[in-house]
């Protein structure tokens, strides 16, 4: 069975493909006929019109051979109707055309002979077929010219007036002029003999026969007829005409048996012609309604195969995807449907259905008028009476489709400022003008019909149409449209007008408000609202005041005394039956804006009673209004009202609003509205005097923050009835939050002078009243409003912009509650034309790969790829061009399609057999035509005889991620010698070579998409795919452009819900859309359209599919693409398993339960009562919850404390204490309207035993707690200096209460009373070690009562804190580092403190290190090192340090090598060289004193020892000047040690400083000592400074010593004359390089400092390689207190 190819869809020239061939070889004879005698064809036409009208008139003469004949005839016509394609085309072409015209007139004689033929048709049948003959042949004259005709005004086929609507409709459309172009129809190739004598003569008949059935389809031959007869003939020959009718009635008994019988033999010799055409059984009827009504066009139509009916709408066909919700189309079971909802003025138009299968394309029209409500006179209704009347009535095909309306001097972009007079014009230019015809004028702003008042005066000269702005405000900022209706027909121009703030009266100061309106208004109060303006004068605006005037009068009063944020406040105290006006100053810091416009006046009535408003005002200019009641009847007491709701909640009222019962009688009722406070029953009654009278009301006086409830009584003569059903808690505060900053600001070119801008919508936004846009040239940092009216949409369009400039721009969402922050500032963009001055061409770039789908012998089907840049707007259509390419020679580009084609694939008629062609297409959009592609490589026409398929096309990838993508394609044009039975798909990655092609399925797929897996994320890949039939696989497609596997940032997925009434949708979200994007879903990917089990609403950014009721008919893979975007997609499957769980949640949102946020629980409170509770999502007022324990029912009493809380959902019962008698089952039952829910806890044995204990337990604790007690039990932590602090939390403590520490119960003293600063009490211990092991308690206590707290730290705790307090003394290590000495390289790291737990260990080069004599470790206070005696070169490379805590090793680590061990070892040298200078120089050890004292006459004897390698010289000083021995002084030096001085008798003139200096090869020193001579007489004695009382100071000792550096040394320890030495312990410092120590013997030295008096400071201890760190020195004495609080 045969299907129209998607390439041949709405074109006009696609049936040559399909037609019969040896019709097709006849038709091209016809064609080669010379042009000369072209014009004899619409002589021929128009003869054969004239003689088929005489002979349907003189039809009674017909016999019944001739009607058998006809018969014949209409059978020929039906076998061969491909040839009904050129007849009608060309006849309808030529008759257009004006030129065409004349040629009905220019042979009389012809038609008066071919009139006689068929007037005398019943002679001879003979006769019949020679007139057939007659139109056939000059139908073939003419052929070839009117061939021509077609391609040069293809377009023109259908001319149509713009947005047409016709109303008036033909009650006889067969003499109507239909004016449009007749579908093609196809047909396959049959042959079949006996009906006529030739195959010619065959062919011709059924030519001739077709076109006189176009004539007489169109009616053309009707309307030429006044060219050869006058009037008065003409109506006497229809009358004539319709007499004949009544006996071809009568003939058409008799034709029929034989009609059937011919076609009964038909059938059995050709099963083709069990295809028949579309036929319309029953036609859609036009409508006329009024606004905001639905209408349907029903239709019925016939055919086989089953035809496809398309929806038009002046000849546009109908998009149901880019209208959600506007269009219905449904086709069921050959009835077909057009359903438009809420029908607007623009839907006035023309509308067919055009039915279409392989046979051919019928269409039917009807029209629809829309009318307006124009006051109590609809302007709608006159025009169609004037048209009535009028001999220029306008019918869908009359003058309405031949006005043409220009505008003239036309109104550009205006700008103005508040309080100037605007106006705006243009000249209307209408043709044909006709003087009883008068034009409509129209103006708009905004799409809203503009009525002349006060501020708007508007007028129309008979040319010119004016519209002036008396007193511009910002209100009337906005687009203003000018329409001029023609009938039905009408022509728009629109201009923006922009109009800014007038000139603040106080510097700084806001804009005024604008828009200010009465949105609701009862009989005492009215409430307001308004826009907040987009200028706030520099400083944020802090509200607004409300002015109200009551009309007729001037005095303005002020309504709010401080100013409110919110831009809708209520207006009380009112005077009932008083009209009022409103206006609103804006204030900031500044001062107060200056007012708005006012209100348009409201009068301050019941809305009931303004609806029954039965008189108009007695004093207009003082606002009074009359009211008259109706009479009331008796009745019964109503029943309560229904449907009660909360419609707005602000923090300073409640609007409710309510239907009226069911049950009220026939008297009118009214209302009393009564509230309370949630979870409370005490209801109050609002309007306790009179009760209101319409079903809404707004409440007042209401507490912020508070919950209230509210329901409503009805009232009338009979009683009060009832209360309705409360409303949920309602809180009073503002639920509308300030909207968010809009998101992607993305500014776009448009004009010299303005930028288009858009955005998308901020998340969450509600009540959204529109958008202010703010522009600033780059870098200037001013920002200027470019609108004052806040504007509806995403997309606004800036105008008044300098050209050049860059610009950069930001938008501000507004609600009620306020203004937004500004969203992100947009890129900067350069001001001008977006067509010629933008970086990017405007016009898309060329098609490429172009490939050929089919071939036959005169057509070629060719297929192409998307240009890769589309311009920035969707493409339009393309254009092919094709030339002959002979010897390798191309000719000149011919145009292969005059009408842009829209599918990337398109069929080339009338090519040459066997010859070479080359193809290039060009892309258009609405900047135009792109540039062609590259020519494509030569392809021969010749007919395809191979017997596998062609190439499948349109191959492209979709869904792109990181390790998938979904590849879709469309099967080939040609099918080869056998159905196509499956397709294989090729993969390769891009960089691969041709042979690294694989097939991704084994076995050929059914269905035209594949998801292909197992993507390596960041490779390129091409795709193609082959089609496979019987015969075997065809051709591979071309191939894909290369796709490269990632999920890109912001990639979103469909997400499937089920909403709270069950509906099950599909969601897709996109945050990258254009203007132009579009969300496209498709169903096991083919387009979605008009299913009747789906629902598609799109919103924004946000498209949803639902389900109307899900089954299996739904099963499979749903997805959607945003159009203009780049390749955003997604799919969700949905299977069996899938349905049935979506299923399960449907039904269970359908049939609710009470959600609950969590079961039933129990909890133990503070004093040890038992809580029993669970949360519920949501509850409303009539939520009830049922106790029940062991299946019977408790209540709130002394034992059980019951509470629910609506508002959060907490349902909570408690007990005081658990007893035995209390083991069971508690069970809460939740019942909320139609919801129920429960939830039961089980407490028996062990679990209730233990939950007892916890309370009992519990209890205590809280006894506990009324003293001081511990909130956080004794513990302890390391410091970071490796401190051990012992801690705990207390709580209720007071200034008496006393804190005690113990250890193993011995009480420990401290210094400081305890603050209880921050409520921690610690006690520090330092240097935490074996001997700090015990039990540590603590004992808090006052009058109140005591608390006590105990940590053991023995065994494993112990362990585990000396573990805690050895990681952070190894944390503390500083990095290795190398340090020179006498002996070697020492390497060390210093720590906080070192403990013996803290094993170190050593590894060189990854070998643990075995320590001897020259290798040695050991501890020196903080310092952990490592000695190298005598290094060697063996000694280099890494060396690393482990400390081990216990259960982690930490190490340190050091490279000596290299240079590192160069320099070192050079300093070791060094060091080693002054070591042994510093042992060998010159020295004094001792024996002088500093001072002598003595008498005159006495002896005086010193002595000393000097020590020195080699023996030093030793000379002495006095005074500075050499000193020799003589008689009196005895310098003597023994043994090359000891040194004396002997003075025998000493005399005044033997005072001064004395010096001995010692001196050899390593060094010198120096030694003074001063004597004191006193003049005293007496005795002599010998005074020896060595053993005299005198008193000697500490001798200071000069020394030099040829060595260059001396640092590095240190003194011997042997001083025989030095019995103590003190030294005090000081840390050393990490970075300081200290003293080099020369050990020759370990013990000796232990010994040496033995001989101390135990105040030695810190002495080494050598590390044995089997022993652990350990100190030398005695620990200094234990403390009597372990520690200091804090």
């Amino acid at each position: 069975m045969m299907s129209l190819p998607f390439y041949q869809r709405h074109h006009e020239h696609y049936d040559r493909a399909y037609r019969h061939k040896a019709l097709s070889s006849t038709v091209s004879q016809y064609q080669k006929e010379t042009k000369s005698r072209s014009a004899l064809y619409a002589q021929g036409s128009a003869a054969y019109a004239r003689g088929s009208s005489a002979y349907r008139h003189s039809s009674a003469g017909f016999s019944l051979d001739s009607s058998a004949a006809y018969s014949h005839g209409s059978s020929a016509h039906d076998l061969e109707s491909a040839a009904y394609s050129y007849g009608s085309t060309a006849y309808d072409h030529s008759a257009m055309h004006s030129k065409r015209s004349a040629a009905y007139s220019l042979d009389s004689e012809a038609l008066s002979t071919s009139s006689a033929a068929y007037s005398h048709a019943s002679e001879s049948i003979n006769k019949l077929a020679a007139a057939y003959r007659l139109g056939s042949e000059a139908y073939s004259l003419g052929l070839k010219n009117s061939n021509l005709m077609i391609e040069d005004q293809s377009y023109k086929m259908s001319p149509k007036a713009k947005r047409a609507k016709q109303s008036l409709i033909s009650e006889d459309k067969e003499n109507e002029a239909l004016d449009y172009s007749v579908p093609i129809f196809t047909g396959r190739e049959v042959n079949l003999s006996g009906i006529t004598d030739t195959e010619e003569e065959r062919i011709k008949e059924s030519a001739a026969y077709v076109a006189k059935r176009n004539l007489f389809a169109t009616g053309e031959g009707v309307s030429v007829k006044k060219v050869a007869k006058t009037t008065s003939e003409e109506e006497h020959h229809e009358k004539k005409s319709r007499k004949v009718a009544i006996r071809e009635s009568a003939e058409r008994v008799a034709m029929k048996k034989t009609l059937e019988e011919t076609q009964a033999f038909h059938k059995k010799l050709n099963q083709d012609k069990l295809l028949h055409a579309p036929e319309f059984i029953i036609e859609p009827r036009s409508h006329t309604i009024w606004e905001k009504e639905n209408v349907r066009f029903n239709c019925s139509v016939a055919g086989w195969p089953e035809p496809r009916v398309t929806w038009y709408k002046n000849n546009v066909p109908i998009d149901v995807q880019a209208h959600p919700g506007k269009y219905i189309i449904q086709s069921r079971y050959g009835l077909h449907s057009l359903e438009i909802t809420e029908c607007e003025f623009d839907d006035t138009a023309q509308y067919h259905a055009s039915a279409m299968n392989v046979k051919g394309e019928v269409s039917v029209y009807a029209s629809l008028v829309v009318k307006r409500y124009k006051g109590e006179i609809d302007a709608s209704l006159l025009h169609a009476r004037n048209l009535s009347l009028s001999p220029f009535a306008v019918t869908p095909h009359g003058y309405a489709s031949r006005f043409e309306i220009s505008f003239v001097d036309k109104f550009d972009v205006a700008f103005g400022r508040e309080g100037e007079t605007m106006s705006l014009g243009c000249t209307v230019v209408i043709n044909p003008d006709i003087k009883r015809f008068k034009p409509d004028i129209e103006w708009y702003r905004n799409g809203v019909l503009i009525t002349p008042s006060k501020w708007v005066q508007m007028q129309w000269s008979g040319e010119r149409a004016s519209l002036t702005l008396t007193h511009a405000n910002k209100e009337d900022e906005g687009l203003y449209t000018l329409r001029v209706v023609m009938g039905e027909y009408y022509e728009e121009y629109s201009g923006y007008v922009f109009v800014r703030d007038a000139d603040a009266e106080i510097p700084g100061a806001p804009g005024a408000p604008l828009d200010v309106q009465c949105l609701d208004a009862n009989k005492d109060y009215v409430i307001v609202s308004w826009k907040q303006p987009a200028v706030d004068g520099g400083n944020p605006i802090l509200g607004y005041f409300i002015d109200r005037c009551e009309v007729g009068t001037s005095h303005w009063t002020q309504c709010n005394e401080n100013p409110v944020k919110f831009a809708r406040f209520p207006v009380t105290g009112l005077i009932e039956g008083r009209s009022y006006i409103f206006r609103v100053r804006a204030v900031n810091k500044a001062g107060v804006s200056l007012p708005s416009r006012v209100s348009e006046p409201v009068a301050a009535l019941d809305p009931a009673d303004r609806a029954r408003l039965r008189s108009h005002p007695s004093a207009p200019w003082t606002g009074q209004i009359i009211v008259t009641e109706e009479e009331p009847a008796e009745g019964v007491v109503p029943g309560p009202p229904t449907d009660l709701q909360v419609i707005e909640a602000t923090k300073n009222y409640v609007v409710l609003s309510w239907k009226p019962p069911g049950q009220r009688g026939h008297e009118g009722i009214m209302y009393f509205v009564e509230k309370c406070v949630a979870g409370t029953e005490e209801w109050q009654r609002v309007n306790t005097e009179i009760p209101v009278k319409s079903p809404r009301f707004a409440v007042f006086d209401l507490s912020e923050g508070k919950s209230y409830c509210f329901r409503v009584r009805c009232c009338n003569s009979a009683g009060i009835g009832e209360p309705s059903e409360a409303t949920e808690a309602t809180v009073v505060d503002d639920k509308l939050d300030i909207p968010k900053a809009p998101g992607r600001i993305m500014p776009t070119r448009n004009t010299d002078t303005s930028v288009v801008v858009t955005w998308t919508e901020p998340p969450d936004a509600k009540e959204l009243v529109g958008y202010y846009i703010e522009s600033s040239v780059e870098g200037s940092g001013r920002w200027e409003p470019c609108n004052n009216n806040p504007v509806k949409g995403t997309r606004f369009i800036c105008h008044g912009l300098s050209n050049g400039e860059k610009y950069i721009f930001r938008v501000r969402a507004v609600n009620a509650a306020g203004l937004s922050e500004f969203s992100q500032e947009s890129e900067p963009i350069e001001v001008k034309a977006a067509i010629g001055g933008g970086l990017l061409p405007a016009a898309p770039s060329p098609p490429y790969d172009i490939v050929v789908l089919e071939s036959v012998r005169d057509s070629m089907v060719l297929g192409w790829k998307q240009p890769e840049a589309i311009g920035g707007t969707e493409i339009t259509g393309y254009y092919v061009n094709y030339r002959e390419v002979i010897d390798g020679v191309p000719g000149k580009w011919k145009e292969a399609n005059i009408k842009a084609v829209t599918e990337r694939a398109y069929r080339i008629q009338n090519l040459k057999e066997n010859m070479v062609y080359q193809f290039q297409v060009a892309a258009a959009n609405l900047a135009g035509v792109g540039a062609p592609s590259k020519p494509s490589k030569p392809f021969k026409c010749e007919e395809w005889t191979i017997a596998v398929p062609g190439p499948p096309h349109d191959v492209k990838c979709t869904e792109v991620r990181k390790d998938s993508l979904v590849l879709l394609w469309k099967e080939p044009v040609y099918s080869g010698r056998s159905p196509i039975v499956g397709y294989y798909v090729d993969m390769k990655e891009t960089e691969a070579k041709e042979e690294h092609w694989r097939s991704v399925n084994e076995k050929p797929l059914q269905k035209k998409f594949l998801k292909i897996g197992g993507l390596t994320q960041g490779v390129s890949y091409v795709f193609r795919v082959r089609a496979t039939n019987q015969a075997g696989v065809g051709k591979p497609s071309d191939v894909t452009d290369a796709v490269l596997a990632e999920t890109r940032p912001g990639t979103k997925e469909v997400v499937v819900d089920v909403d709270d009434n069950g509906v099950i949708s599909l969601n897709f979200e996109c945050d990258q859309m254009s203007p132009d994007s579009k969300f496209i879903w498709s169903k096991n990917y083919e387009p979605i359209q008009d299913d009747p089990r789906l629902n598609i609403d799109t919103k924004g950014g946000k498209s949803k599919l639902s389900f109307k009721d899900l089954g299996e008919d739904d099963l499979g893979i749903y997805s959607c693409i945003v159009t203009d975007t780049d390749g955003v997609s997604s799919s969700y499957t949905i299977d069996e398993e899938e349905m049935k769980r979506l299923l399960a949640l449907s039904h269970e949102r359908q049939f609710p339960t009470v959600p609950l946020i969590s079961e039933l629980a129990v909890e133990i409170l503070e004093k040890g009562e038992v809580r029993f509770w669970l949360q519920a999502e949501k509850l409303s007022g009539n939520a009830k919850a049922n106790f029940v324990f062991n299946d019977k029912e408790i209540f709130d009493g002394e034992k059980y404390k019951m509470k629910v809380d609506k508002n959060t959902g907490l349902i909570e019962m408690i007990m005081d204490k658990l007893e035995e008698k209390d083991e069971g089952t508690y069970t809460f039952q939740l019942q909320d309207g139609k919801a129920t829910n429960q939830s039961s806890l089980v407490l028996i044995g062990d679990v209730f035993k233990k939950l007892r204990d916890e309370a009992d337990f519990q209890r205590k604790e809280w006894h506990r707690k009324q003293g001081p007690h511990f909130v956080d039990k004794l513990g302890w932590e390391v410091t970071d200096e490796c401190n051990v602090l012992l801690k705990c939390k207390v709580a209720n403590i007071k200034k008496e209460t006393h804190i005690v520490w113990y250890k193993d119960d011995r009480e420990i003293m401290v210094d400081e009373e305890h603050d209880f600063k921050d409520g921690v009490c610690t006690l520090l211990i330092s240097e935490f070690s074996k001997k700090d092991a015990g039990t540590y308690e603590v004992i808090l206590k006052d009058d109140r009562g005591k608390d006590t707290s105990e940590l053991k730290l023995k065994d494993t705790a112990f362990a585990d804190l000396m573990n805690e307090v050895c990681r952070k003394i190894a944390l503390s290590a500083t990095d290795l580092k190398i340090q020179s000495t006498a002996e070697g390289i020492r390497l060390y790291s210093y720590v906080n403190y070192y403990v013996e737990d803290l094993r170190v260990g050593w590894v060189h080069n990854d070998t643990q290190i075995k320590f001897t004599d020259r290798m040695r470790t050991g501890v020196t206070g903080e310092q952990i090192w490592l000695q190298i005696n005598e290094p060697t070169p063996q000694d280099k490379g890494r060396y690393t340090m482990e400390l081990f805590d216990g259960n982690t090793t930490h190490k340190k680590a050091v490279d000596l090598s290299g240079q590192a061990f160069d320099e070192a070892f050079a300093e070791f040298q060094r060091l080693k060289q002054a070591a042994i200078a510093e042992k060998n120089r010159a020295r004094v050890l001792g024996g002088l004193p500093d001072v002598v004292t003595i008498q005159e006459g006495k002896a005086l004897n010193l002595s000393c020892t000097v020590w020195g390698d080699p023996t030093p010289e030793v000379s002495w000083l006095k005074n500075e000047k050499s000193f020799v021995s003589d008689a009196n002084c005895i310098l003597k030096f023994e043994s090359g040690k000891n040194v004396s001085f002997s003075i025998s008798t000493v005399s005044t003139q033997d005072s001064g400083k004395y010096s001995i200096v010692v001196k050899n090869k390593y060094g010198t020193e120096t030694s003074d000592v001063t004597v004191l001579v006193m003049p005293v007489s007496g005795q002599t004695d010998t005074v020896q400074g060595h053993n005299q009382n005198n008193k000697t100071v500490s001798k200071k000792k000069k020394a030099t010593t040829t060595s260059k550096q001396k640092e590095g040394g240190k003194k011997d320890f042997i001083k025989p004359h030095i019995e103590e030495i003190t030294a005090t312990e000081e840390k050393p410092d990490p970075n300081e390089i200290p003293p080099v120590e020369t050990e020759k013997d370990t013990k000796s030295n232990q010994q040496a400092a033995k001989k101390t008096s135990g105040k030695a400071g810190v002495a080494e201890k050598m590390l044995q390689p089997t022993e652990s760190l350990d100190r030398q020195a005695k620990k200094p004495p234990e403390k009597a207190a372990l520690g200091k609080p804090h």
